[in-house]
């Protein structure tokens, strides 16, 4: 196990990420997926896609790899599966040795900021779409690293 501080950070960053998206997307139905706020914009299930993308994109970035990931969006319930699986291998890289190819700064200033600002752009889709979370208080929730 890995206990560069910069890493840690990055690796608790990533379970806010999990926190914070399995709020948003938890008991959202399925039909929720093909939400959107106008025609223009992305749905919630194209969003879930790209949040998926941008830590799947991160887990080869920091192995040295560039892919540009664009998937389509798969069912609903098989996207959420997707996210908490990309997140999960995520954070077992970072909890390893394995050297990480850039600085774990551009992480948080890039992909994994951005998945951020997607979770919260669910979340806005949800009380749009009539299905709005319950109140949760982020700063006080146990969020470990490592753990579901």
């Amino acid at each position: 196990m890995n206990s560069d501080p910069k890493r840690e950070v990055l690796r608790h960053l990533l379970s806010t990420v999990r926190f914070r998206g399995s709020v948003a997307i938890g008991d959202a139905p399925e039909g929720f997926a093909d939400f959107r706020a106008a025609g223009s914009t992305r749905s919630a299930g194209e969003l879930l896609a790209h949040i998926s993308d941008l830590i799947a994109g991160s887990h080869f970035l920091l192995k040295g790899e560039y892919v540009e990931l664009a998937t389509e969006p798969l069912p609903w319930e098989a996207e959420k599966t997707r996210f908490r699986d990309s997140l999960k291998e995520l954070d077992g890289f970072l909890a390893s040795d394995a050297p990480l190819a850039y600085p774990v700064e551009k992480f948080v200033q890039g992909p994994i900021g951005d998945a951020l600002t997607h979770v919260g752009q669910i979340v806005l889709l949800r009380r749009m779409a009539g299905f709005p979370i319950e109140p949760v208080s982020y700063f006080t929730a146990e969020i470990v690293p490592g753990e579901d």
